[in-house]
């Protein structure tokens, strides 16, 4: 990752991670030092490597990659959308294999990101990254699902999976495009 992205990157909620984890943002933020090897697969110039991007773990995070489930919906299929303006706002095109999941119940898997204080959770974020990994880029709306559920979920670093009813949003007023309603956590 290029010092000029890992530093927008720290800015925001890493920093938090970084603390949490015992490492200092000074370090996580410099540059490498001279003579050393950039990440593996990393492109000329500094750029990403192949394959990273919204929701999708750099081979050298501790978290990469989620596990395979071949029960619960891919993030791949969740991101794979346009947006297009209109009325000064941007709002998400779903390709129909998106719109086909609104109203079904499903299977997710991802990060929490709590939106309450307390050590158990009814109403959070999944990720398709977790927060704490400062090798992780951060996706956008595409890459994040409101969770509201029944019973409390322990928060955990560790990836979750949760099933209940998925609602496809259209003009949501907080950005939002994607909410699983009526969840349950699922081992």
């Amino acid at each position: 990752m290029n010092t000029l992205l890992m530093r927008t990157f720290l800015g925001g909620l890493c920093l938090t991670s970084a603390w949490a984890l015992g490492v200092s943002a000074q370090t996580l933020s410099s540059p490498l030092p001279a003579g050393t090897a950039p990440p593996v697969g990393a492109a000329p110039g500094g750029a990403l490597p192949n394959g990273q991007g919204a929701g999708v773990h750099s081979p050298l995070s501790p978290f990469a990659p989620l596990p395979k489930r071949t029960d619960v919906v891919a993030w791949s299929t969740l991101t794979d959308i346009t947006t297009r303006v209109e009325k000064k706002r941007i709002v998400p095109v779903y390709p129909a294999a998106v719109a086909a999941l609104d109203q079904k119940t499903l299977r997710l898997q991802g990060f929490m990101m709590p939106l309450e204080p307390g050590e158990h959770q009814r109403h959070f974020l999944l990720t398709s990254v977790p927060l704490t990994c400062s090798f992780c880029t951060p996706g956008g709306p595409e890459s994040m699902v409101e969770v509201r559920t029944r019973t409390p979920v322990k928060y955990k670093l560790e990836a979750v999976v949760v099933e209940g009813n998925f609602h496809v949003l259209k003009n949501d007023p907080y950005g939002l495009y994607y909410r699983i309603t009526n969840a349950v956590a699922v081992p």
